[in-house]
Parts: structure tokens; sequence; C-alpha cells
């Protein structure tokens, strides 16, 4: 009358996880900091979701072309005259505004650095190539 109870067998995993991997993503508090630095008032969080999906499909549309140009060119590596290939058909750069410009006017004094070359005692130029 009584059936000994059968322990339930668990599948083992196989060590893959059953979630996608997901891309990865500017994080949203730096998108909202860079939003509202250049808005200068309050977001509706309905107004930044736009934001978030625009700076994400933009950042996407730029990596796939800098990753074209970069192909075209022969290369693996994307290189700072890609960027300013890419930045020069969005009308970011031009004649009257070259990107050395554009470095100084909108990054830190600490990635200006990196990207702008300067002349140094000793007859030292920085960032070396």
């Amino acid at each position: 009358p009584l059936q000994q109870l059968q322990p339930k067998t668990i599948p083992k995993r196989l060590g893959t996880s059953q979630k996608k991997p997901r891309e990865p993503q500017v994080p949203r508090s730096l998108i909202k900091q860079i939003f509202r630095h250049f808005t200068k008032m309050p977001v509706t969080r309905d107004a930044f979701k736009i934001v978030e999906k625009c700076c994400e499909r933009y950042f996407k549309q730029l990596s796939d072309d800098l990753e074209a140009y970069t192909h075209h060119a022969g290369r693996k590596t994307v290189e700072k005259a890609d960027l300013e290939v890419l930045m020069r058909r969005q009308g970011l750069v031009t004649d009257k505004m070259p990107l050395n410009v554009l470095i100084e006017r909108y990054l830190p004094l600490e990635y200006q650095k990196l990207l702008i070359p300067v002349a140094m005692s000793g007859n030292k130029v920085i960032p070396c190539k």
C-alpha cells in the first residue's frame, strides 16, 4: 500500500547559461550625466528612455562605420584617422573646426594629453606613436 518515494532527478547543467549574451552598453548614468550637462534642466523618465535608445543606436552605427573604414583600409585596428574621416562625413570636423579643437573643448585634460601631441623638454613628444 505505501509506495517507496523515488527522488527526483535534476538535469545537470552543461556549464552554459540559459541567458543570451548581451552587447556592452554605455552606462545609463553616463548618458544621463552628459545629457543633463548639455540640457541644463531636468529630464523626464520618458524623455530619458528615448535619449538612451538614440544613444544606443548612434553608437552602434558609429562602431559599424568605424569597422567598415578600418576593414576598407585593410587593417584590424581602428585609428585616429578613421575617426576623423567619420567625423568629417558627419559634419563635426571641418576646415574651420579641426579635431584637435573639439578634443580641447569637450574632453578632460587627461584625455587631451593622450590624444594631442605635445612637445616636452629634452626633444620628447608626448604621446609617442
